[in-house]
């Protein structure tokens, strides 16, 4: 969801004192404490400094200007702020019209300072999210320098003949993917429609279909062919690279299509090359290197008689997820958009000058990279775990030492001589013996529960005052991230999570996040950077600074693949998705467009349940148990079917969406005067959700 925002500079500055120990989990003191009955102690905080703390150690310290540039930053206000690099009238629309923008002005950039003949022409792969307005988007803004399509499966190759009917005529339509006799028959009525349409050939088998059904239609198809390269990218996401690759011709499987098509008078029909690295590929020599041997084979098949015109090098064009600028991560690329463009111009310009062949049109299909940065995921903390760490004038050490056998009272007496020498190691070792022996204690039944806490928080409270390893708290967020952030659980994928306010405060808290699932893996405990744990703030001191007293968060850079493969889990469906654009208004935004999220009964039909026949089982059984109340119970259990299965924090202003139509309403009056005005039977009422 695109979140409203002002646009803001802010100029870096030096950390304050205490910043860098925040970030390294350095909470040691300066000595060790003694500990004993007649004993308290004071543990330096930090909160001195909370006053020196800005928008801009907040932006260091989520490394937002690293990851974020030119789209995110941190206002004055402590506000998470959405800014195109070339506007200071923005959008989160307008973020995917200036990443198309730049892909294409990189590759001019290249093409124009090597002298290379020819052009660039990108398609976007509807795989890496295949929302309706997202592919229209592309192709309106993609339209002045004829931006395509790429599809994997029948029903994305229609989505995107529906879509490039408006888009511009010279535009490619790749057909990628496994292909049968339908999916064949379609691109091949696109082609009958005058849609610039290529059907990539995966497979040996699928050229005679091609063949075959092209002649039954009387089309002459354009055909290109994937290849699987030698060179392996040997990363998480180059798995589908190298000879044992699932895509793509071996280098006899090539010479066999290419057999065949002359066979058939058809060889002029094969006009393109594709191949794909891998996503996510680090680093522009790995590129040059596939690209290089790919124009091998592309300079091949013009010797061969094929009629080449296009080399599409696939995917590969990495995202910067944690701003670390690396080349030895998947989640960073060590190079940026010209870059990547020249590695890909040189490295065809150079086999084609030795081959002495024309230049080809140069085709990517850069969904990451394209799609990563206009979507913004908002989520709300719901609530924290309380902290586990007592103060030490809360400790009753007298109340402790009642009913500890001999040997606990000696590891005691153990652990306060070592505390009193500063020995922290020492006092580690006999405090955990310490606690261990309780805990014996307790399951023999000769240590009480009140005493068996007590002496957790001692251990806890020592071990932080020493320096030792604090666990972090746990912050419950209304989130389900099998739905909405599906490659942390799957690949391990890890994305910038950011608050999206109170940023001017100093974070008090070392958090990891935990959605609402059932399960275990429904946890967010590894962050950029290598950390696990994420700077927060305090969650009962939001209402100064929050959305109503709320405390939220936003993951960003994650616009690819996780809204198209989120599933059901737990039965929680997608979350809304808002559409906010720059506007004149008084708000200075205005949302265009509000799909609110699947509601509970949703979500139910999507495993065969009928919401319908199970309300009126529950109105029965209320009906039959509970007497006058009835009615009432009835319009509880319907009013839950038709609400989003998240969590629905206490507010003020409960805002409710009508039908996916865009109209919200503040209130239930508002709402139901709406239904009566609107002629809305009670059946149509079931796809109402709350937003």
């Amino acid at each position: 969801m695109g979140m409203p925002a002002l646009v803001c500079c802010v100029d870096a500055v030096v950390a304050p004192p205490g910043y860098a120990a925040f970030i390294a989990g350095d909470s040691s003191l300066a000595a060790a404490v003694p500990f004993s009955s007649s004993t308290t102690a004071t543990v330096a905080s930090g909160d001195s400094i909370s006053t020196d703390w800005s928008s801009a150690h907040s932006a260091a310290l989520y490394r937002i200007d690293s990851w974020g540039a030119p789209y995110f930053a941190v206002n004055d206000s402590g506000n998470i702020v959405v800014r195109p690099y070339v506007s200071p009238h923005c959008s989160v629309s307008d973020v995917l019209k200036n990443r198309l923008e730049s892909l294409q002005s990189a590759f001019e950039l290249a093409i124009q300072a090597q002298c290379y003949e020819s052009h660039y022409q990108g398609v976007y792969p509807v795989k890496c999210n295949q929302d309706r307005f997202v592919v229209e988007d592309i192709v309106k803004f993609g339209s002045p320098f004829r931006f395509g399509l790429e599809a994997g499966s029948k029903p994305e190759l229609l989505l995107a003949m529906n879509c490039l009917c408006k888009g511009n005529p010279e535009a490619l339509l790749v057909c990628n993917g496994f292909k049968d006799a339908e999916y064949i028959s379609l691109a091949l009525l696109a082609r009958k429609l005058a849609l610039n349409t290529v059907i990539v050939l995966e497979q040996v088998e699928e050229v005679k279909l091609v063949i075959d059904i092209s002649k039954k239609l009387s089309v002459r198809p354009v055909i290109g062919l994937r290849a699987k390269l030698r060179m392996k990218h040997s990363r998480h996401f180059g798995s589908t690279s190298g000879e044992k690759g699932k895509f793509g011709l071996t280098t006899n499987q090539i010479l066999r299509v290419v057999k065949e098509l002359d066979g058939s008078g058809m060889l002029d029909c094969l006009q393109l090359l594709h191949f794909h690295i891998g996503s996510q590929i680090p680093s522009t020599a790995l590129l040059q290197d596939g690209v290089g041997e790919a124009a091998q084979i592309y300079s091949e098949l013009v010797r061969l008689g094929a009629n080449m015109k296009v080399i599409d090098i696939g995917g590969g064009l990495g995202i910067d997820y944690d701003g670390s600028k690396s080349g030895n991560s998947d989640l960073s690329v060590s190079y940026g958009l010209e870059e990547y463009a020249s590695a890909v111009v040189n490295a065809i310009r150079v086999v084609c000058d030795r081959k002495s062949i024309k230049y080809p049109i140069i085709c990517s299909e850069s969904g990451r990279a394209i799609v990563s940065h206009h979507s913004i995921l908002i989520f709300e903390a719901m609530g924290a775990a309380a902290p586990t760490t007592p103060a030490m004038n809360q400790l009753n050490i007298p109340f402790i030492m009642e009913g500890l056998s001999e040997d606990v009272v000696a590891d005691y007496w153990n652990l306060r001589d070592a505390a009193m020498r500063h020995d922290n190691e020492t006092c580690i070792f006999y405090a955990a013996q310490l606690k261990q022996r309780c805990v014996e204690q307790f399951k023999e039944g000769t240590l009480g529960i009140e005493q068996l806490g007590a002496v957790d928080g001692l251990f806890d409270l020592l071990t932080k005052m020493i320096g030792g390893s604090e666990s972090a708290r746990t912050y419950l967020v209304n989130l389900s991230i099998f739905t909405s952030i599906l490659d942390f659980w799957s690949i391990g994928q890890i994305f910038p999570i950011v608050p999206i306010h109170r940023l001017d405060e100093r974070p008090a808290v070392k958090g990891v996040l935990s959605d609402l699932t059932c399960d275990s893996d429904g946890k967010i405990d590894k962050f950029i950077g290598g950390e696990t744990s994420l700077p927060l703030h305090e969650l009962d001191g939001c209402s100064g600074g929050g959305v109503n007293g709320r405390y939220h968060l936003g993951m960003f850079l994650g616009g690819a693949y996780q809204e198209a493969l989120g599933g059901v889990h737990n039965l929680f469906g997608g979350p809304s998705v808002v559409t906010v654009l720059q506007s004149d208004g008084p708000q200075s935004f205005a949302v265009t467009r509000a799909m609110p999220g699947s509601s509970c009964g949703d979500v139910l039909r999507a495993m065969q349940h009928e919401p319908k026949l199970m309300f009126n089982t529950l109105k029965h059984r209320a009906e039959e148990f509970c007497g006058f109340d009835a009615a009432a119970l009835s319009d509880s259990v319907a009013r839950s079917f038709h609400n989003m299965p998240y969590l629905e924090p206490a507010s003020s202003c409960s805002l409710t969406a009508m039908n996916g139509s865009g109209s919200y309403y503040c209130n239930e009056e508002d709402y139901n005067a709406a239904l009566v005005e609107c002629g809305v039977s009670e059946d149509e009422q079931w796809s109402y959700c709350v937003a």
